[in-house]
């Protein structure tokens, strides 16, 4: 069974800085794309920062000169390191990986259960 397992989250003030972690686990072939999304109280989830297999990134403009987003393609990882914190940075944060479990298969989207971020002096 994969499962996308997060971990980092927490309250924190604002300018300060969090990581979060996200590590795939079960039998997998491949893994595409790997990101991380976020949903606020009473917002849709939208896209934070998305990283190809072959290392390009994406960000969303709200996040630019903030955070990176990186791999570790043999761990099946991928971290947001999260500086300059705002509080309306503050909202559950959903990992996603793009995986192809079996070698016959097609890509499918995964998600984590969500971590909470919560900036706040």
């Amino acid at each position: 069974q994969v499962q996308l397992v997060e971990s980092g989250g927490g309250l924190v003030q604002p300018g300060g800085s969090l990581t979060l972690s996200c590590t795939v686990s079960g039998r997998i072939f491949s893994i595409n794309g790997m990101g991380w999304y976020r949903q606020a109280p009473g917002k849709e989830r939208e896209l934070v920062a998305i990283i190809t297999s072959g290392g390009l990134t994406n960000y969303a403009d709200s996040v630019k000169g903030r955070f990176t987003v990186s791999r570790d393609n043999a761990k099946n990882t991928v971290h947001l390191q999260m500086n300059s914190l705002k509080p309306e940075d503050t909202a559950v944060y959903y990992c996603n990986a793009e995986i192809r479990v079996y070698v016959w298969g097609r890509f499918a989207d995964y998600w984590g259960q969500g971590i909470r971020v919560t900036v706040s002096p």
